[in-house]
């Protein structure tokens, strides 16, 4: 099981294991910095972003942060290189980290980032959510979403999003106008976007695109905010570059989604007793916060009060202030949701701890493998703490009998599990 930058072992029964779930084999692009290059030559929808570039006084090249693997030292330095080619300068040239509502990337984190080359000769720098100065109001959308963007962005004359596409629990994919929507907007954006309403749309699921809400509005007002040329890149199990998809927001976007369902949707006669799961390694398993997306992946092939075991290593806690606020104040999930009914928002990442709570409804039970996150703070979020993966599953088997059945989710939420039969709820 991918555990922070290495792995924890598990020992499942042959006669009760049903599935391992994983990227299906992928080969890397054998020239990826030429595949870049090719991309931006190349484009889907688009005119060539050097023929985009020419005649714009700046440009800013928003970048995702320190929580998604994005390979930026590969396809940064063709999409600058390009620029200053095109005659915009150096100085004239920011690159702003789309934290959405995410802490900022700072010192030795910023340098993992972009790599210390790019670190040092161009300016990059911080999407801040909570700073409301810091954004342009543009109004509220006919959805009602009060549109408040970083002015950074919204004042550059080219704006070009990158980002990584890989399965997202409400967007249905990452990338394309996830770097704009939450990537530079507003808190006050997101008090909507990732409302309570919106989060318990049934469409607002994984690995779909066609009649999700949070994907339609957010492209829609990504357009009308503006996005003029976009690179995305996909990645095989061992984190290799195996596709760049670069041009227009929507249509480069599709393109990458396409080809990455090949690979990394796969599907189970029906759900299981016991789900054996994780959130996928480094970086996403940092925080009890963002390690939540791996759970919501196995509770989509697990049956309805049954048992997931997980593995994360949780090496920085339980995320933001605000959300281990909402986690101390923690009582039961029906609680919870009955608590953002009426305002539809409380407080800043309310968002992950609602998809906590569906979970904590649908399992009978989850269990929480952690060497680095205290016992208490994992009572506190209702989930059982477990010495090891193979003490959780022997826990589980006591609780569903000997002859349970067992998918096992190495990989976590970069891979779609999904079951043949529908979910009997």
């Amino acid at each position: 099981m991918a555990y922070g930058k290495g792995t924890a072992s598990v020992h499942v029964p042959e006669g009760n294991l049903d599935k391992i779930f994983r990227v299906h084999p992928w080969e890397p692009l054998v020239q990826p910095t030429q595949a870049v290059e090719q991309s931006l030559l190349n484009p889907i929808g688009t005119p060539p972003l050097q023929e985009l570039a020419q005649g714009r006084r700046d440009a800013v090249v928003v970048i995702s942060d320190i929580t998604r693997p994005v390979p930026n030292r590969l396809i940064l330095p063709p999409i600058l290189e390009t620029l200053e080619q095109s005659g915009i300068p150096r100085e004239k040239i920011l690159i702003l980290i789309a934290t959405g509502m995410h802490r900022p990337n700072e010192g030795e984190e910023l340098i993992e980032l972009v790599g210390e080359e790019i670190a040092e000769k161009y300016r990059v720098e911080n999407h801040s959510g909570t700073d409301r100065e810091a954004h342009v109001d543009l109004g509220i959308s006919e959805e009602g979403v009060p549109l408040l963007v970083d002015r950074r962005y919204i004042e550059a004359d080219l704006r070009i999003l990158t980002g990584l596409i890989e399965p997202h629990l409400m967007a249905g994919y990452s990338g394309g106008r996830k770097g704009v929507l939450p990537g530079v907007c507003s808190l006050e954006t997101m008090k909507v976007m990732h409302g309570y309403k919106v989060i318990q749309h049934p469409l607002t699921v994984v690995g779909r695109l066609d009649d999700n809400p949070f994907h339609l509005t957010a492209l829609r007002l990504t357009r009308q905010i503006g996005a003029d040329f976009i690179v995305n890149v996909t990645l095989n199990e061992r984190r290799e570059l195996t596709g760049v998809f670069s041009g227009d927001l929507d249509q480069a976007h599709r393109a990458g989604v396409a080809e990455l369902e090949k690979f990394v949707v796969d599907e189970i006669e029906q759900p299981v007793d016991i789900v054996v799961g994780c959130s996928g390694g480094y970086p996403l398993d940092q925080t009890f916060y963002q390690c939540i997306k791996g759970m919501v992946a196995a509770k989509e092939i697990l049956k309805p009060g049954g048992t997931i075991v997980f593995a994360s290593h949780l090496g920085e806690g339980m995320g933001s202030e605000p959300f281990q606020q909402l986690v101390n104040e923690l009582t039961t999930p029906q609680a919870f949701l009955e608590s953002l009914e009426g305002p539809d928002y409380r407080q800043l990442d309310q968002w992950m701890l609602q998809d906590h709570c569906n979970i904590l409804l649908h399992a009978g039970e989850i269990q929480v493998f952690s060497e680095h996150l205290s016992k208490d703070w994992l009572n506190k979020a209702l989930v059982v703490p477990i010495e090891s993966l193979d003490a959780g599953l022997e826990r589980a088997f006591h609780r569903h009998g000997p002859e349970a059945r067992v998918a096992v989710m190495p990989q976590g939420p970069y891979v779609i599990a999904r079951t043949m039969e529908p979910m009997q709820v």
